[in-house]
Order: C-alpha cells, then sequence, then structure tokens
C-alpha cells in the first residue's frame, strides 16, 4: 500500500504541470534527452507508471531477441480516453476547481501530461447519470433542447477538457431515444418507457432531426462530435436506460433517417453502427450484426464502421470483419471493471491484450473505456444499471481532494497507449518476436517519432532488441507487465 501511495504521488507530480489558459501547441511529447529513448513501465506487482530511459545503440544488446520494421503499414490511429459521463462529471464538480483543473490536465495536457485525445459522451442519460432523460422528453421535435443537466455536468468539464486539448475527439451515444418514440418490440403498440423497447419506424425521421440538433448545439458550444454511434448496445433489453434495435432496424434507420439527414445537414461526424459484444449477446438472429449493415449499399454508404464492447465473446470476431470489409474502421468504445472481475495486476495484462492490443492489432483506430471518475462506492449510478463498477479511477467521496483519487487498472492502459502513440499514428509492421510471453506493437507518430507498446505476460523478464536503420533499443520488460517506448530515431 505504502509503495503504491509514493507511485501515484510521483506521478502526480510529473503530469501536473499543464496550463488551461491557452491551447497547447502541436509538438512531439518527447523529453530532450539527447539519443535516448522515453520509457514507462506498469507492473501487476506495483510499478505505476514508472518513467525511464534508454540509450539508443549503434549494436544489438547480445542475447535479446530482435524485431526490427517489415517496411508494412496498416490504420491510422485517433487516440485514447474515457468515458465523460455525467457521473464522472458530478464527480469533478465536486472538487475544488484547483484540483479538478489538475486532475484534468494529468489526463489531457499534451505536453506534461498523458495526452488523452479520444473521449465517449452520453446523448442525454444512461446508467451513469442523475435521472433518465433525452434532450426531447416533450412529444415533438421542435421541442428539442438541450437538457439542464448537460448544462449544470457535463459542459463545464468539456469547457476545461477543450482549452487544455482542443483536439479531443468526442465520440457520441444515446442510451435511448425519446420515449414517445417508442413501440413494442412487436409493433402492437406504444412503449412509454425509459427501458427496452423499440424505435418506432414513423420516428426515423424525427429522430435522425433529434442527431443533427444535438451535434449542431453541441458543436456550436465548441465541442465537434468526431462520431456517434445510433444506439449504446443495441440487444441489450434491460439497463437503466435502453432501446432494442436490430440489426435490421438499424439498418433502415441509417436508409430512411440518419442518411439522409446528415447529408441534408451537411454533417461530417462519422456514423459508427452497433456498439455492443463480440458475442452478440448470443442472439443468433443477431450475429454479424455490422456486416449486414455493410451488406446493404444504401445503408453503407452512410457508415464509417463499427463499435465493440466486450462484455461477451472474443476480440477475433474483428478478423472477419475487417476480411470482408477492410474499408469500414473499427472503434472499441466501452468496457468496464468492477466487483465481479477486479484485480489489478489480472486486468492490467488482460485488457491490455484484448482490449488494447487486441482491437488495435486488428485495425482498431481507437479505444474509449467507460467512466472517467466514479467514487470510492461506484456512484453515482442509477437503479437498473451498474451499481458495481468502478471508475478508472476513484474518488474520495469524503473530501472529493485530488490526493484522494485511486487510478485504478484502466486509468494505466489508456496513460501507456495515450503517452506514445500520437492522434495520427501509423502502425508499422515488424518481422522477428521475442518469447511467446512478449508480445509489441510499433507505432511512427506524425512527428516522425517511433512508440512501441510492449506486454509481457511471463513470469521472468522480456527482453527484445527494438532494431532502426540507425539504431537498437534494448527493451527489458519485467515479468508481468506493460511498457511504452517513445523516441526519435
Amino acid at each position: 500500500m505504502h509503495i503504491h501511495l509514493l507511485c501515484e504521488l510521483l506521478l502526480l507530480t510529473l503530469l501536473t504541470a499543464c496550463h488551461t489558459t491557452e491551447p497547447e501547441p502541436p509538438g512531439p511529447d518527447v523529453p530532450d534527452n539527447g539519443e535516448k529513448a522515453t520509457v514507462y513501465t506498469t507492473t501487476a506487482s506495483g510499478t505505476l507508471f514508472q518513467e525511464s530511459y534508454i540509450t539508443l545503440r549503434d549494436s544489438e544488446e547480445a542475447h535479446f531477441y530482435k524485431v526490427q520494421l517489415s517496411g508494412e503499414s496498416f490504420q491510422s490511429i485517433d487516440g485514447f480516453g474515457l468515458a465523460v459521463t455525467q457521473a464522472s462529471c458530478y464527480n469533478l464538480l465536486k472538487m475544488s476547481a484547483d484540483d479538478r483543473s489538475a486532475f484534468l490536465r494529468e489526463i489531457f495536457c499534451r505536453t506534461k501530461g498523458l495526452g488523452s485525445s479520444l473521449i465517449r459522451v452520453c446523448i442525454g442519460g444512461s446508467d451513469f447519470s442523475l435521472d433518465e432523460f433525452t434532450c426531447c422528453d416533450t412529444p415533438g421535435i421542435k421541442n428539442f433542447a438541450m437538457h439542464p443537466s448537460d448544462e449544470q455536468y457535463l459542459f463545464p468539464v468539456l469547457d476545461e477538457i477543450m482549452r487544455i486539448n482542443p483536439d479531443v475527439k468526442i465520440i457520441g451515444s444515446p442510451w435511448s431515444c425519446p420515449r414517445w418514440m417508442k413501440i413494442t418490440e412487436n409493433g402492437s403498440a406504444p412503449y412509454d418507457r425509459w427501458t427496452g423497447g423499440r424505435l418506432n419506424p414513423a420516428y426515423y425521421q424525427d429522430y435522425a432531426e433529434f442527431f443533427v440538433r444535438w451535434i449542431t448545439a453541441m458543436e456550436q458550444r465548441g465541442y465537434p462530435i468526431y462520431a456517434v454511434t445510433l444506439q449504446n448496445e443495441p440487444l441489450n433489453r434491460g439497463n437503466s436506460m435502453s432501446l432494442y434495435m436490430s440489426w435490421q432496424d438499424q439498418r433502415d434507420f441509417i436508409k430512411q433517417g440518419i442518411g439522409p439527414a446528415f447529408q441534408k445537414a451537411g454533417l461530417t461526424t462519422k456514423v459508427l453502427v452497433f456498439d455492443h459484444n463480440y458475442n452478440y449477446d448470443n442472439i443468433s438472429s443477431q450475429k454479424d450484426y455490422p456486416v449486414h449493415i455493410f451488406e446493404d449499399p444504401e445503408a453503407s454508404a452512410y457508415v464509417a464502421g463499427s463499435a465493440w464492447h466486450n462484455y461477451g465473446g472474443s476480440p477475433s470476431v474483428l478478423d472477419a470483419v475487417h476480411a470482408a470489409w477492410p474499408d469500414k474502421e473499427i472503434y472499441f468504445t466501452e468496457a468496464s471493471i468492477g466487483t465481479w472481475n477486479y484485480s489489478f495486476g489480472n486486468c492490467l495484462i488482460n485488457d491490455f491484450r484484448d482490449i488494447f492490443m487486441g482491437t488495435l492489432g486488428r485495425y482498431g483506430k481507437g479505444v474509449t473505456l467507460w467512466n472517467l471518475m466514479l467514487d470510492d462506492k461506484g456512484r453515482p449510478n442509477r437503479p437498473g444499471g451498474c451499481t458495481t463498477c468502478f471508475g478508472a479511477v476513484a474518488i474520495s467521496s469524503s473530501d472529493y481532494s485530488h490526493k484522494g483519487i485511486t487510478r485504478n487498472s484502466h486509468y494505466y492502459n489508456v496513460a501507456h497507449c495515450s503517452k506514445v502513440i500520437k492522434p495520427g499514428a501509423v502502425r508499422l509492421g515488424t518481422t522477428g518476436k521475442g518469447t511467446d510471453a512478449l508480445s509489441l506493437q510499433w507505432y511512427r507518430n506524425p512527428d516522425g517519432s517511433y512508440a512501441v507498446l510492449l506486454l509481457n505476460e511471463g513470469s521472468s523478464d522480456g527482453i527484445v532488441n527494438l532494431v532502426t536503420d540507425k539504431h537498437s533499443i534494448a527493451c527489458k520488460v519485467p515479468p508481468r507487465a506493460i511498457q511504452s517506448v517513445i523516441w526519435t530515431d
């Protein structure tokens, strides 16, 4: 416990020097250390984002495995981050202005912080808001208006984030359409409930206009919306807010609603389909959900790609999706930790392997995880939602101070990727490998620097030479650890 506290305090010192008064200038996030690579290491046993340096050599370290570039290049990367839910904003706004600013600089500052560049926000309420709501709960799309809850909680936090890093990309996702737009799943009657139901096809145009107005209102406030998904977990009939949206319904809503509405409004916001689990919630008729939509030429023309969660199934599903539709983008948009699965070491290693390297290695362009911040009791949350989830960080509900923050495994997963892989980076092909326990991915940033993610799942050091045309970087990854490396060759 004392070792963890010491590491947390050291991390805080390193990451809280970014000013919020002016936008951050673009540029490499690499200390001026001469011919050295900067290394960040987190271990399952308690080393937390430890910074160190490796001298760039002209020759390889003897007895180390060798990995070098193959000349291939793959997808570009948008970034990594966490969901800025209303629950997260509630907790952030409980902090003092100075403490909140320090924490947000730690996450989003591009020079002294992690440089997180991708976030997810809820379009309306969710299972982590203070109430259930949308932006049009009075029947009639003419009654659309940004909700007072967003005015009170979300917008003040987004204002701070955008001042720190104005290039942050935002993905928006709704948990439900307005209740007056719902019918029963068989279409026989109106369905005036937050949980379950189906979008009435008679309101496709109104709901599409809802998205247009939400995006327009957000952008007028200074929050460009990079992408939207059309329904969070469309196969989930439960949750405090939800809407069952089969692939057939989503396809038709795109063709008859979203696609034409976005085109008419001149919106360039990306449309991502699905936004749910690898196993399609074991609903056989919904298997290959996004592929069915891609196979419809009219719907596919409006769709940039698909979004995924990991509460069931394996990321290997993405192999077939990319193979069949290589022009469609892939994003990972939600995963949680909580009482049902949490062990710092196991979640650190397994999620880095499956969510981060597992998605990126399958042409994923970005990863967002669930709540940025909850309190030490997993609150606030909604009845019928997840009452056992942890945030990426937990803040003490006794004082809401910066020193009362506990950084959980998801914080470090995001930190390792955000710190070295910059928006616009390109994944590179390699030849050679380490041991079976050691895996890596290599990227080139827009400024020309290289970034490498390393994962050692073994019980002994993982050793590898990263070899370029000019240098060799001898990396030693501790047992059960993740490591990220950045350097300019």
